[in-house]
């Protein structure tokens, strides 16, 4: 099975994403919710919703593996836009979905005021030594800051390691982060494994939107006996770095 492909620029994608866009505004009415005010979030899954119901028939969550089992296709916790753990926990509890398109009035202007402060402050940190690349590169959860951190110490010879993006074709199309090394999609995550030829002695990273995907292919790995995997918490809407459009 060869990596799924979807043309961004096709009509039928178009037209499937117009449809998306309707239902998720739809969604929003029906909750009284309103949309994250990082809008390339919102863009993300709504690309992610229509490309799943394209390929699956249904609108599964992007931010979750969707399996196909006796050619039905399923994903964790049968996560179906809205899904059911968003709409009775999530949102009420947090403020907003796990895949972050849907939240709260009050959420979104906290995230708001968040995001013009960190704007205000931000500043890149020292580089690191090698010893400290050494230990922060067998960190199970990944930061941005510290993924960031990573890549200047391996352009610099001090650390060794793969990053692997575990999105779908069209999201890595969309963008993905400058030193990403290999592109493995969970809708063929098997496949496009063996074909990425990874050492399972060598130190990986694996990044996705949000880091559900990867965190649970980097669980998948583990039990196939990879032994040094690391994952970025909060995926590539969270990461401060270059990207690769």
């Amino acid at each position: 099975m060869s990596i799924i492909k979807i043309d961004m620029n096709s009509h039928e994608f178009q037209a499937e994403l117009e449809k998306t866009v309707v239902f998720t505004d739809k969604v929003n009415k029906q909750f009284g919710w309103v949309y994250n005010p990082q809008a390339e979030v919102n863009e993300g899954v709504q690309m992610g919703l229509a490309r799943n119901k394209m390929m699956y028939g249904k609108r599964f969550c992007p931010c979750f593996m969707v399996e196909v089992v006796d050619e039905k296709p399923r994903s964790v916790e049968d996560r179906i836009c809205p899904c059911k753990p968003a709409i009775e926990k999530e949102i009420p509890e947090d403020g907003v979905c796990h895949c972050g398109i849907y939240c709260t009035p009050e959420y979104a202007q906290n995230k708001k005021i968040e995001m013009g402060m960190e704007e205000a402050v931000h500043t890149h940190s020292r580089g690191l030594t090698q010893e400290e690349a050494i230990v922060l590169l067998n960190e199970k959860e990944l930061d941005s800051d510290e993924l960031v951190s990573l890549l200047e110490a391996r352009e610099l010879g001090m650390v060794d390691f793969k990053l692997v993006d575990v999105r779908e074709h069209m999201e890595w199309q969309m963008g993905h982060i400058k030193g990403a090394d290999k592109l493995v999609p969970t809708s063929s995550f098997f496949a496009a494994l063996e074909d990425a030829k990874l050492n399972r002695d060598e130190n990986i990273i694996l990044y996705c939107h949000v880091g559900s995907r990867s965190a649970h292919c980097a669980r998948i790995l583990s039990d196939m006996g990879y032994t040094k995997i690391g994952n970025l918490s909060y995926g590539i809407v969270s990461y401060g770095g270059e990207i690769e459009r």
